[in-house]
């Protein structure tokens, strides 16, 4: 695994042994940050000025993918102590620990949060619904911005349906927008924009 682009790109990142956590594979990291950079209701700049939150965070992939592309800062919150060690490894080798914080805890009982995230990854495992737990957690916490972009990576053949964090769940009358949505492989990535203005 390496981190594919910014000023990082290149460096080797590690992963923890065994089969408990599954990192996001260079490729579909790439193609996201890709989505994100060119795409035209996100951008560079929306990037390089993101507070990010990377839950079910495993090595930590994601967050320090946006720091090496400029995010002002990332959490990560990660229970596993083997994913854990890695991540802190990785945070040194990409020299990122100033501008980090990592809680070892659940996505889905996080503590309040210092500040609201502008920037979610979600990658929980698949098939668990710890998305839209994760999600409903991290908002009655205050995690997540108003108009924050989530990043949600699901199975490909769960059914999933974007919502918006702390309101009814999705009904015939109020559908979140979704941005993007794309397969690769076992995978899906959906993008939509956390905005609590509609109901």
């Amino acid at each position: 695994m390496r981190i594919v682009g910014g000023e990082n790109k290149g460096r080797t990142i590690a992963a923890p042994a065994g089969e408990r956590t599954r990192p996001t594979s260079d490729r579909t990291r790439q193609a996201i940050f890709d989505m994100l950079v060119h795409a035209p209701w996100y951008g560079r700049e929306a990037l390089e000025e993101a507070i990010v939150l990377d839950g079910y965070a495993g090595t930590g992939a994601m967050g320090l993918e946006a720091l090496s592309r400029g995010a002002a800062r990332a959490s990560f919150i990660e229970r596993d102590r083997a994913a854990l060690a890695a991540l802190r490894i990785n945070l040194d080798i990409c020299q990122a620990r100033d501008v980090s914080r990592v809680l070892s805890c659940s996505v889905t009982h996080p503590p309040k949060a210092d500040v609201p995230h502008t920037l979610i990854f979600l990658d929980p495992p698949y098939g668990k619904s710890l998305v839209e737990s994760g999600l409903r957690a991290l908002a009655r916490n205050g995690w997540i911005a108003e108009d924050a972009l989530i990043v949600a990576e699901t199975g490909a053949t769960e059914e999933f349906v974007p919502f918006i964090a702390g309101l009814k769940p999705v009904s015939a009358t109020f559908v979140p927008e979704i941005l993007c949505s794309r397969r690769f492989g076992a995978a899906q990535v959906t993008i939509w924009r956390h905005s609590v203005t509609s109901s």
